[in-house]
Order: structure tokens, then C-alpha cells, then sequence
């Protein structure tokens, strides 16, 4: 540990000089198990049809989302697989992060990239290795993907400030997003409360864990400040996965009249945390221990601050005009080494944003109209300093890499009468990429999107949808650029796809439903990285992925939920040098299933599993290396709340399963590696509402 800090003071200090400007488990019960899952559907199915000819239950309001348009619209009206997460949802959870709540759900696919809750991906729609850059992640509406490799930070955003988590699927939110929503957005609500609180929460586990959150809220009749902070230290599952982080998060909202509202949020994040690698199949079957790394000395450091500020005026009773102003600084430091040597990286991103939208209602008799037209423009300056050891030769270079990004948007929604709406937008989106040094130093990329779609309500809050969507993602700033070579590689084109589905959500009572749908998602011009040229290049053939999603929730009585979902994804590529083959790390299929029970004296009991299919290794698009094996994980929960004191206790993997979340191909020569994921651990916890 000592010498791992010396490393980090040297690190900092030798790249201070910035330029300015599985093994899988085995196979066993895990068939069999998918198909009592089946079966547990169908029953679930036959339950809600049951409970549909009982009494009806007094009509539930139907939930608003902000998401899909930009503003608040009813779920009804969006032609998409939606899920929205809430409050209470998280806290009935055996989540300890955000990718661990959304990898129950359908058309989700989470991995552990280093097996300590650190570094995740998240992919939407059976993107695979790629996943992280075809998934818009929001907070609050502000883009927090990054515009190099390094994707979405996870840990930016404590579970505890999450007050609800909206899932997009399908590319019709790039029209009003842009870059990066090909597969989805997924955008996540942090809290605020117009009622005076505060809380203290205490947690302790497994892998010497211990966590401290505390939040307050002072709330007047104009305005309400929310703040939390929370500490985080644990020292992982292996070997140098130790991690020491700190957050702290305010939002605050100013009515200065009815028609005025000013919203201000912010956050700050910092952490070290160790990186202990692949094990490769060569170490396992020599003994390492899967607990063990090769990599001792590894490690990413990251400082993280954002101020989003957004002014909103409301006009003519439904008429409203607002702006997203934000900036964000991101300072990231890394170590890592191998046979080849070793790299070390320090970069500091700047990010502002500007977002202005405008929204504009009309009603005549039955009909309604919902305009609403916006311009964002977003601009990311990079300045990298990385130091390397190749074989014995070291090198240093030093780098500025500009991104900025223009575009405009319309989207509009008509209900011709009730139970029909009909909706369609267009995007106009242009990308500016700046390099230094580099020959040439500049480049130029834009796009054009549409989408539309339809909705008809055909009983109650019961609805069927179709719609199409144009997707797109830029080549990120290290995709298009080449470190040792100081070019860009021109060649590279924006990736684009044509997305197709339809779907229906039917609500048996109001507490029982059904949501079925089909997805088709034609792309071209994907972008990858090629591990046969080690270059990131656009696919010379297109890719297809086309599946199915089902979710079911039943509450059969006050005191028991059931929700459960199944997912089948196939993702291939369809012409090209790599015809016929599987997209590596997507699983064909996926279920999950949770109960919980609502017991007397304010116990509440929750039990999930999530199975997760054999899918071919990360790097992997000849599949000539076989295919990470399926996985069944047990977890469960236990929650006793007295007055305002909350006990509860998380048991994760239930029946101590040995398994990999994530492999890839790797090494010298190249071969099987796996990131180790934990066996039974578990957190328990303290919360006194003061």
C-alpha cells in the first residue's frame, strides 16, 4: 500500500506539466433454472388475468415522465419501453449503485468491469463492448457521458441521492438528445423535498466496507435546499480493489413567482480506488486465487465537480421557455502496467453546456398539440499528459483534444382525438473536433435524424405503440485520434442506425401489468475497435440486433409484489469481414425476478435472481475463443423499519456462485481473462430520520 502511494505522489507530479489552453461457473442448473423462470412467468401471467375480473382498485394517476419529450408527459404517450424506477423501488432493493438497480431490468445488460463496484458498463439494447458509448446517461437532464473511452463515471452519483431513475430504450431520444442514445437514454432524478428532513445512515460489510451518508432539507414557501454528503471505504473483493471515496450534492429551487422557477444543483465526487485486472486462464489454472491480481500497483484517481443552473419561465398557463446552463471539471489520474510495460495518464476535462428549449401547447375541442423546439450546444476541452514504458522505451506526450458540438431540434406530438396520438421530430446535429498537435489538426462531422411514432390508448391506462428512430454516435476524441501517430484518422465515419419496434403495456388491475416488446436496430458504419489491425475502425459490413422484452408486475396483495422480465437479444453482424458473428459480451438471454413481502410490524423481506445467458468474450468478434458461461445470482434483502429508525441487512449472492461478469481476450499471447466477480458478501444498515 505504501509503495502504491509513492507511485501515485511521483505520478502526480511527473505529469503535472499540462499544456494550457471464468471461468466461468459451470454450466449446471442454470438451463434448468431459466426454465422455471418460464414457468414463473406464465403462472404471474395467469395470476394477473385472474386478479384483472376482481374488484378494480380506485384509479391510480398515471405517472409523468421527463425524459422522452423534455418536459412532463404521460407514460401513455411516449412510443417506447419505458421503466421508471422510484424511490421506493431503490430502497426495497439489495442495490449498493445505480448499474446494480438497472441490471434487473429488461434490455439491460450490467457488467463489473473490475469486480469492486467501481468501474461498470452499461449497455442498452445489445451493444456490447461499445454499450457505454451507445447509452446516453443523464442527471437531471445533464449529459454526463464523456467524450473520450472513458464513458460514464458511475460512481459520480451516490444510490442514496437518487430519488428516480427513467429508462428510454430505442434511438428516439437522440433527436432530442444527440450523440450517444442510440440504444437508450437513462436519465437519473437526484432528490430534492419541499418538506423539511435530515438523516444519518450508517453502513458496514463485507470486504471491510463502511459507508456514511447524511442529508438535510430546509424548505420555505418559495424555497427548498437539499444537501447530502457521503464517505465510502472498502478494500474490495481482490487484491488492490480497495476504494476511498467522497461525495457531496445540493439542489436547490427558488419560486420567485408562479410563473418563475430557478433550479440550481450541484456535486462534487472524488475517490482512489485500485484496479487489480484480468486474471488470464493460464494464472487460474496455475492456482492464483480468484481473489488475487497481477497488477499490484494500478490505480485511477478521479476528482469530479458540476454546477448546472436552469431558469424556467412558464407563459399563457401551459407555455414554457427554459434553460440548462452546466459546467463540469473532471480531473483523472491512472496507473497501469503489464508484460509490456507500463502507462500512466492524467487528464482534466472541461465541459459547459447550454441547452434553451422552448415548449408551446395548443388545445381546440378534442384536439391537442405539443410543440416544442430547442438548441444545444455542448463543448468538451480535454488536456491529457500520458507517460509510457513500451519494451523498455519511454515516452511523453503531451495533448489538447476539443470537442464541440451544435444542434437543433423540433418534436411535436398531436392527439387527433383521446385514446390516438401521433408524434415527430427532427434533429439537425453538427460535431467540430479539434487536435493538437496533429496533421491535420481539425475535422468535421453532422448528422440528420427523424423519428415518429404512435400511440392509442385501447382500455384505461392500457396502451399499444409502434414508432421508427434514427440513431447516431460520433467517433469519441480517442477513437478518432491517434496518440502515436499525432493524426487523425479521417477515414472514420459517425456511426448511424434505424431503429424499429412496437409494444404493449397492459394493465390487468391497476397494480398488474404486462409490457411486451419487439426491437429491430439496423446499423451501419459501426464503430469498434479492431483487435486484429489494433485500430478503431468503422465495421465493413452492417450489424442487426433484434429482440424481445417482457416485463410483469403483479401485487397480489397489499403485502406481496412479484416483478419479473425476460429479455432476448440477437446481435449479429451481417456482411462484412466478420459475417454471422455474435457482437462479443451480449447474452442471448436474460431473466430476473424479485419478489417482496410487506410483512406486519414493518418488515419487509425481498429475494432476486437475476441469469444472465453465455455470450462470446469482449474482443472477440471471430468467436474463436468459446463463450463466457451463464450465471444464476441469488440476493436478497431484509428491512425493518420502527418509527423513523430503518435497520436492514443486504445477503448478495446468496448461494456463494463463483463466477465472471466480465472476460475478455487478452495477453501476450492472447487468451481467456476474467474479472473475478464477488461470492457471498453483505452490507448492513442504519438510517435515523431526524
Amino acid at each position: 500500500m505504501a509503495e502504491k502511494e509513492k507511485l501515485r505522489v511521483l505520478t502526480k507530479k511527473s505529469t503535472s506539466c499540462r499544456k494550457k489552453s471464468q471461468y466461468c461457473g459451470k454450466e449446471n442448473h442454470n438451463l434448468s433454472m431459466f426454465f422455471i423462470f418460464l414457468i414463473t412467468l406464465l403462472i404471474v401471467s395467469l395470476c394477473s388475468f385472474s386478479n384483472s375480473s376482481a374488484k378494480e382498485n380506485v384509479d391510480i394517476l398515471e405517472e409523468l415522465i421527463v425524459t422522452a419529450t423534455r418536459y412532463e408527459e404521460i407514460m401513455s404517450g411516449v412510443p417506447a419501453n419505458i421503466t421508471i424506477i422510484t424511490e421506493e423501488d431503490i430502497k426495497n432493493s439489495t442495490a449498493q449503485n445505480i448499474p446494480d438497480l438497472l441490471r434487473f431490468h429488461v434490455g439491460m445488460h450490467v457488467s463489473d468491469i473490475t469486480g469492486n463496484r467501481r468501474s461498470l458498463s452499461v449497455d442498452l439494447r445489445g451493444f456490447g463492448e461499445t454499450g457505454p458509448f451507445n447509452t446516453l446517461v443523464l442527471i437531471d437532464g445533464r449529459r454526463t457521458n464523456q467524450p473520450d473511452l472513458s464513458g460514464v463515471d458511475w460512481s459520480q452519483l451516490p444510490l442514496e441521492r437518487v430519488k428516480r431513475i427513467e429508462i428510454i430504450r430505442g434511438s428516439r431520444a437522440s433527436i432530442l438528445y444527440g450523440d450517444n442514445a442510440t440504444g437508450g437514454v437513462i436519465n437519473i432524478i437526484t432528490k430534492e423535498s419541499d418538506k423539511p428532513l435530515a438523516s444519518m445512515s450508517f453502513f458496514m460489510g463485507s470486504y471491510d466496507t463502511f459507508k456514511s451518508v447524511a442529508f438535510g432539507n430546509i424548505a420555505s414557501k418559495k424555497a427548498n435546499l437539499f444537501v447530502i454528503g457521503s464517505l465510502l471505504k472498502a478494500q474490495g473483493y481482490r487484491d488492490n480493489s480497495e476504494t476511498d471515496a467522497k461525495d457531496l450534492g445540493i439542489n436547490l429551487n427558488y419560486y420567485h413567482t408562479d410563473s418563475l422557477r430557478l433550479n440550481m444543483s450541484a456535486g462534487y465526487h472524488k475517490d482512489e480506488t485500485g484496479l487489480p485486472g484480468a486474471l488470464k486462464e493460464s494464472d487460474l489454472i496455475a492456482g492464483l486465487p480468484r481473489t488475487a491480481t497481477t497488477r499490484p500497483l494500478d490505480f485511477a484517481d478521479t476528482e469530479d465537480y458540476y454546477f448546472k443552473l436552469s431558469p424556467e419561465y412558464h407563459f399563457d398557463k401551459d407555455n414554457s421557455f427554459k434553460i440548462d446552463f452546466s459546467l463540469r471539471k473532471r480531473d483523472f489520474l491512472s496507473f497501469s502496467s503489464g508484460d509490456w510495460g507500463s502507462f500512466t495518464g492524467n487528464s482534466e476535462t472541461k465541459s459547459i453546456s447550454l441547452s434553451p428549449t422552448l415548449l408551446l401547447r395548443h388545445k381546440r375541442g378534442s384536439v391537442s398539440n405539443t410543440l416544442i423546439l430547442g438548441f444545444d450546444y455542448h463543448r468538451h476541452d480535454n488536456d491529457i499528459v500520458n507517460e509510457s514504458l513500451f519494451f523498455g522505451t519511454p515516452s511523453k506526450g503531451i495533448y489538447n483534444l476539443q470537442k464541440k458540438n451544435y444542434g437543433f431540434y423540433f418534436h411535436d406530438e398531436l392527439r387527433l382525438f383521446q385514446p390516438l396520438s401521433i408524434n415527430a421530430g427532427f434533429r439537425h446535429d453538427k460535431a467540430e473536433f479539434d487536435f493538437t498537435p496533429s496533421k491535420p489538426d481539425n475535422i468535421s462531422m453532422k448528422k440528420n435524424l427523424f423519428t415518429t411514432g404512435a400511440n392509442y390508448n385501447f382500455y384505461k391506462r392500457s396502451y399499444f405503440y409502434l414508432s421508427y428512430a434514427k440513431g447516431f454516435r460520433y467517433p469519441l476524441l480517442d477513437e478518432l485520434y491517434s496518440f502515436i501517430t499525432n493524426t487523425i484518422n479521417t477515414g472514420l465515419k459517425p456511426q448511424s442506425s434505424d431503429t424499429y419496434e412496437i409494444g404493449v403495456r397492459h394493465y390487468f388491475t391497476d397494480s398488474n401489468y404486462i409490457h411486451f416488446n419487439l426491437f429491430k436496430i439496423n446499423t451501419k458504419s459501426e464503430i469498434f475497435f479492431n483487435p486484429i489491425s489494433f485500430n478503431n475502425e468503422n465495421l465493413d459490413g452492417k450489424t442487426k440486433r433484434e429482440g424481445i422484452e417482457i416485463a410483469l408486475s403483479s401485487k397480489f396483495s397489499e403485502w406481496l409484489l412479484l416483478k419479473t422480465g425476460y429479455t432476448y437479444t440477437n446481435s449479429n453482424i451481417r456482411s462484412g469481414s466478420f459475417i454471422d458473428k455474435a457482437i462479443p459480451n451480449v447474452p442471448r438471454h436474460k431473466a430476473s425476478a424479485e419478489i417482496v413481502a410487506f410483512l406486519n410490524k414493518g418488515l419487509t423481506i425481498t429475494v432476486n435472481g437475476l441469469y444472465v445467458g453465455s455470450r462470446s468474450f469482449i474482443s472477440d468478434f471471430s468467436n474463436e475463443y468459446g463463450k463466457q458461461k451463464s450465471f444464476l445470482v441469488v440476493n436478497t434483502k431484509f428491512k425493518y423499519q420502527w418509527k423513523n429508525i430503518l435497520i436492514f441487512i443486504d445477503i448478495n449472492n446468496l448461494t456463494n456462485k463463483e463466477y465472471a461478469e466480465y472476460g475478455v481476450i487478452g495477453g501476450f499471447p492472447p487468451e481467456r481473462s476474467y474479472y473475478p466477480s464477488p461470492k457471498r458478501n453483505f452490507l448492513v444498515g442504519l438510517s435515523l430520520e431526524l
